[in-house]
């Protein structure tokens, strides 16, 4: 995934995501590029794809927070209007996952929800 994310609403999103989430499991914090996002759960990140002309084609690939060896977040500087959040799954030897944030979005949400899952 590459490109500026932002913070969507989890009520806007939610009637979505019903299908594929486990009894008991919440969404936490979302975010959107363009068509696709960034979800993380109570039980682990969903990336979405979508494809196509209309977007009717949809990818969920659900990563568990226990196959995340690594992540980073490198924040925006003086002169640099975005920041950059790399996820490294294990066995991977480069981030599988790498997601710009544009300047005054929250990336530190996103690092949060990580650290709270992954850091156990």
């Amino acid at each position: 995934m590459m490109g500026h994310a932002s913070e969507v609403s989890v009520e806007k999103i939610s009637k979505e995501f019903e299908p594929i989430l486990l009894e008991g499991e919440q969404i936490e914090k979302a975010f959107r590029l363009i068509r696709d996002m960034l979800v993380f759960t109570g039980k682990r990140l969903i990336l979405v794809n979508k494809y196509g002309l209309t977007g009717s084609k949809v990818d969920y690939r659900s990563i568990p927070y226990a196959s995340i060896k690594m992540f980073s977040k490198e924040s925006a500087g003086m002169m640099d209007l975005d920041a950059e959040l790399k996820i490294w799954l294990t066995g991977e030897a480069t981030p599988t996952i790498v997601q710009e944030f544009r300047k005054g979005n929250n990336i530190n949400e996103a690092y949060r929800v990580l650290s709270k899952h992954v850091l156990k």
